[in-house]
């Protein structure tokens, strides 16, 4: 094991120590640029998401489409994630995780869209698409679809699975004593019985669920920002000044080098976010809205809500932690910031960082299994989907007791994998996206 994540640590090194940032921030520009900047109409995107008709039995309503993507997308990223982006790699990851988020909404806009034009329906009548069928529909070019769905066969099996059941293991370890073997048996039993009942019932879950955990969480930094509020402008000039030199003085952490500063700023942003992934564009094919355009819009504000807001919350969270009670990170590991920020809540404290999370986690593990589904729809026509639903409970398990570095390195392995033939697709049919 020890080999095989010194290979994967190395190959990490390499494609996130210069190509993939060059390669997702070039991306994340061109199109801002390229299509006049849809992020200008973030409002009225987020308007549209609450309209638009919820009577089509097989397909969700922009709504529900949106709740799944954030169900997918809302958990570690945002509170793990960006815990360990300023561990490793200082303040100032949280100035390119968040930057990582305004430009990757364009990106995001672009690969929704190609996927709601380029999607087909299933033998139920149910719309699927994402970059596979982008491949095959848009630029025929079908076995590099299956490329594609392979990857992100492994991308929920070994990404959203293990990621969010390792967290959830650790949680249920430091603050409720329990065994992980135990959180990813229940983790596996809960998400399981959601999950065996399809997209819809995945839609019904996440709609109920995820709007409720967003503003809890949400409520609970601005309550801790207002706590710390006299750290708040020295936060931000820390984190600025950490973003473009990589020396955070006074910050409580060991100063790391720029390139760190970006590695994992960017790897930490592209994860929760998924913006040139294509993982996203996978859930909005389901929804029941005709217009490309419209849908775009509702699913680029899954980016926008999850790390231009959540994500730079939590960072200013733990950076003003860091300067009013440095002495409560000195022992902290690199999943521990957030812990450590969320225990001078005034009420329940760790506990309730630690339900969000778990919470959060479950409704991850939940929507990440509809994206497997769809690869293996694609690969086998609809055969097969019970043996991976079975396979993915199963990861479920096994992902809580594996080592919490050998999960997030084959996390950005597997993220950088999926980047560059989604954004090949990106620029192949750039002239096909249309900006309303």
């Amino acid at each position: 094991m020890s080999a095989a994540l010194a290979i994967i640590q190395k190959c990490n090194s390499f494609l996130w120590g210069g190509p993939l940032l060059l390669l997702l921030m070039g991306t994340h520009l061109f199109f801002s640029f390229y299509l006049h900047f849809p992020q200008g109409k973030t409002w009225k995107a987020v308007r549209m998401s609450f309209k638009g008709k919820d009577d089509d039995q097989n397909n969700l309503s922009v709504f529900a489409t949106l709740s799944t993507t954030l169900a997918a997308t809302l958990g570690t990223g945002n509170i793990v994630g960006v815990s360990t982006a300023v561990a490793l790699g200082g303040p100032g990851a949280v100035f390119w995780c968040w930057i990582t988020g305004v430009l990757g909404m364009a990106t995001s806009y672009a690969e929704c869209y190609l996927s709601v034009r380029y999607r087909s329906r299933d033998k139920a009548g149910t719309h699927v698409g994402g970059p596979m069928y982008v491949f095959r529909n848009g630029l025929h070019m079908p076995l590099l679809g299956s490329f594609y769905a392979v990857l992100t066969l492994l991308a929920a099996l070994f990404v959203g699975c293990t990621t969010q059941s390792n967290s959830m293991a650790e949680t249920g370890k430091s603050s409720f004593h329990l065994a992980p073997s135990l959180t990813g048996f229940l983790a596996a039993i809960l998400a399981g019985l959601v999950i065996v009942g399809g997209i819809r019932s995945i839609g019904k879950v996440c709609v109920r669920l995820v709007p409720v955990l967003a503003i809890l969480f949400t409520g609970s930094c601005l309550l801790l920002l207002f706590l710390n509020r006299t750290c708040l402008f020295p936060a931000i000039a820390l984190i600025l000044k950490d973003a473009f030199t990589g020396k955070a003085v006074g910050s409580g952490l060991s100063a790391g080098s720029l390139m760190n500063v970006l590695r994992y700023g960017i790897a930490r942003g592209l994860f929760t976010n998924e913006a040139g992934i294509g993982t996203s564009s996978i859930m909005a094919a389901t929804s029941s809205e005709e217009s490309p355009s419209r849908q775009a819009y509702v699913s680029m504000t899954a980016v926008f809500w999850d790390t231009v807001v959540m994500c730079l919350l939590s960072g200013l969270v733990i950076v003003t932690n860091i300067l009013k009670r440095p002495q409560s990170v000195l022992h902290a590991s690199q999943g521990t910031l957030t812990d450590a920020a969320f225990s001078s809540l005034p009420f329940f404290g760790n506990g309730f960082l630690s339900v969000c999370l778990i919470a959060f986690a479950l409704t991850t593990l939940i929507g990440w299994s509809y994206l497997g589904e769809s690869a293996v729809t694609y690969l086998t026509g609809g055969r097969g989907l019970f043996l991976y639903k079975v396979a993915y409970i199963v990861m479920i398990y096994i992902g809580a007791i594996l080592p919490l570095q050998t999960v997030w390195e084959c996390t950005d392995l597997i993220n950088a994998c999926m980047v560059i033939p989604n954004v090949l697709a990106l620029f192949l049919l750039r002239r096909e996206i249309q900006i309303t």
